[in-house]
């Protein structure tokens, strides 16, 4: 017997620099409806909008080593909005209020969902960030891959999306 789990509850990303971090993830986190839960010298942690984001500083003796997406852990994480609109409001907001790297700006990518619409930028330590909506069902819905008439699981996937 399985579990359906109800989402991701929160996460928590450690980075190497606090001084610029904290600040970036508590502006980012309270335009999206999170409030700010704690707030110290080291340590941001902002609930709401059904989830969780919690951001600390390395300690001293292991601020030398940064986030690299090619190396084992965390490669990125996609937070999911609730329209194409929203996706470019917040698109707006961390690049002109954020001033992010942006990685790509607000685009379609068909090629990994129907209907898949996404941004994707970095923190002040380079760890990548992704927002992005998918109408419907998604993968679920009659056009997905898991739908009743879709393709079922895919054999590969990268930056030309999922592929047989």
């Amino acid at each position: 017997m399985s579990v359906a789990v109800n989402g991701i509850a929160h996460i928590q990303l450690t980075v190497s620099n606090p001084a610029a971090c904290l600040p970036f993830w508590e502006k980012l986190c309270n335009f999206l409806e999170m409030r700010t839960l704690i707030r110290g010298n080291n340590v941001v942690y902002c609930i709401g909008s059904r989830t969780g984001v919690l951001v600390r500083g390395a300690p001293e003796g292991k601020r030398d080593k940064h986030f690299d997406q090619d190396t084992s852990g965390l490669h990125h994480f996609c937070f999911r909005a609730r329209s194409n609109e929203d996706v470019d409001r917040i698109f707006a907001f961390v690049r002109d209020e954020l001033d992010a790297k942006i990685i790509h700006g607000p685009e379609a990518g068909e090629h990994f969902a129907p209907g898949y619409y996404s941004i994707l930028f970095e923190d002040p330590d380079g760890i990548r960030v992704e927002l992005n909506y998918v109408p419907g069902q998604g993968h679920f819905g009659e056009k997905g891959r898991l739908g009743q008439e879709g393709k079922g699981p895919a054999t590969r996937y990268g930056e030309l999306g999922l592929q047989d």
